[in-house]
């Protein structure tokens, strides 16, 4: 896990031996889980110290207040096995992050990375955006959604913008060619409320891969008719 701590510096984290140490717990449990249910294709532990874990705290590059904002909630969207959620919380400690996927026994594991690594101010929860959204206790709750979900990002923008508050952002995790999918999802993202305001790249630490970072401010409310009912986005996007 020294690999981790080098690379982490690349990008201005400090990791203490506590951090290490929970991230390797969390590889542990990461790998023995996989066995028995699908939580990710890469399961080298070099290839997830790097793809996984890193390429979470990538955020940093995109938004660099993360390192001195002890108020923010966070909503990672479509976590998955946790990225980038987990790992974000694990080096910030002091924000309060939502980890929410549409299956539940994702989410079960999650929890129980949760409290092996005895975190607080931060919870797994079980549901579609579609619906979640429309619950009060979420929508236009969150300052940051971030997702690392495989979508199209006019897809992605009606799932995750109607989370976030008037003035916050949702922040996209992208592979380096961005532009085609950025031209697409532009009626979208106005639709929903948004405005592209910057896209950032990085290089990932310890590898060739470059990350775009898509940067969706919330300008206003979304339309009550937003998120569209389950499916919708995915088979007829904006």
């Amino acid at each position: 896990m020294e690999k981790l701590r080098e690379y982490a510096k690349e990008i201005g984290i400090d990791l203490s031996d506590e951090q290490l140490d929970k991230f390797f717990t969390y590889y542990e449990m990461l790998i023995e889980t996989n066995k028995v249910m699908n939580l990710t294709a890469i399961t080298d532990k070099d290839e997830v110290i790097v793809k996984h874990f890193l390429d979470s705290m990538l955020l940093v590059k995109a938004y660099p207040d993360i390192l001195d904002c002890e108020k923010v909630k966070i909503l990672d969207l479509g976590t998955g096995a946790g990225f980038p959620g987990l790992p974000l919380k694990i080096v910030f400690p002091y924000i309060d992050i939502v980890l929410m996927d549409s299956l539940n026994k994702r989410v079960k594991f999650l929890q129980e990375v949760i409290d092996k690594l005895g975190l607080n101010g931060i919870e797994a929860i079980h549901g579609r955006a579609e619906e979640m959204a429309r619950n009060k206790t979420h929508r236009e709750a969150y300052d940051i959604c971030v997702s690392r979900a495989v979508a199209n990002l006019s897809t992605l923008s009606e799932y995750c913008l109607p989370f976030v508050k008037v003035s916050g952002s949702f922040i996209s995790y992208k592979s380096s060619e961005i532009e085609e999918e950025l031209n697409s999802a532009k009626k979208a993202i106005t639709t929903i409320g948004g405005k592209l305001t910057a896209v950032k790249k990085v290089n990932l630490p310890g590898s060739d891969i470059e990350r775009s970072f898509v940067i969706i401010a919330k300008e206003k409310n979304t339309p009550k008719a937003y998120p569209r009912k389950a499916g919708t986005a995915t088979k007829n996007p904006l």
